[in-house]
């Protein structure tokens, strides 16, 4: 069968190189069903809700700041140990289409539990539209991109195994979804050593949620606990956040 060679682009070659940079790692996950009942009335009143992607990213972030564990990577440079990073960095998988391509790219967000939930959300969705080259993080992974494949592997050899770097490279969890597609029971890897991801809301008001970590930094129990502190998390503090933005406008009724 003849079939017509095709390049791989810049974005598609990024994500080779982080699937590579992945294989390794052992990760475990846990799935739940979370209760957000009053998470949906606060965003049900608000004029102009943030997204489900900022809502989580700083729930995550909130978390964190509290289990040092959900800060924490694993370096193999100069000898192999665990890392403590000082706050969260947030890596949120952004789908956008480059030169009719649909691509993934990752935006990143630097303690986004000390941010208002409108600012992450913000940085999100500009991450959606702007012009790769106006995005601080996109600039930066494309140039390591267009490296040479020796240079890449070692810039790549370098943002993982030294901990400093982890945060600077890749963040201390990520976030993605497909629910803006159709939803699903998303399975996300990356260099780690956390990712969530979150499905559709079911008519219950309750949303699926998994979470894959590297085992190498901490066991099923502890992140069972997170999951049910998540839970929490978005139901009050990020909750409180969206009935403070403002209420929708009551319209007049003409009688």
């Amino acid at each position: 069968m003849r079939g017509t060679p095709k390049t791989i682009s810049l974005p598609r070659r990024l994500i080779c190189d982080l699937m590579r940079a992945s294989m390794d790692v052992p990760f475990v996950s846990l799935s739940r069903t979370l209760d957000i009942r009053a998470l949906l009335e606060a965003r049900a009143g608000t004029m102009a809700p943030a997204g489900w992607a900022a809502m989580f990213v700083k729930a995550f972030a909130i978390v964190a700041r509290d289990e040092p564990v959900l800060r924490t990577v694993y370096a193999k440079w100069p000898w192999p140990s665990l890392y403590e990073l000082p706050i969260s960095v947030a890596s949120v998988a952004i789908a956008r289409v480059e030169a009719g391509e649909e691509c993934v790219l990752p935006q990143r967000i630097a303690a986004p539990e000390a941010l208002p939930l409108v600012q992450v959300d913000a940085e999100i969705r500009r991450a959606k539209t702007a012009p790769i080259e106006d995005v601080p993080m996109f600039r930066k992974i494309m140039r390591a991109t267009r490296l040479p494949l020796p240079l890449r592997r070692l810039s790549w050899a370098v943002g993982l195994n030294f901990g400093r770097q982890r945060g600077n490279w890749f963040g201390s969890f990520a976030v993605s979804s497909v629910a803006a597609y159709g939803g699903g029971e998303l399975h996300p890897i990356t260099p780690g050593p956390f990712i969530i991801s979150y499905g559709l809301v079911a008519p219950d008001q309750t949303i699926h949620v998994v979470i894959r970590w590297d085992h190498r930094v901490t066991d099923a129990a502890p992140m069972a606990r997170v999951l049910t502190r998540l839970e929490q998390v978005l139901n009050t503090e990020i909750a409180a956040e969206l009935r403070a933005a403002g209420p929708k406008p009551i319209r007049a009724v003409r009688t």
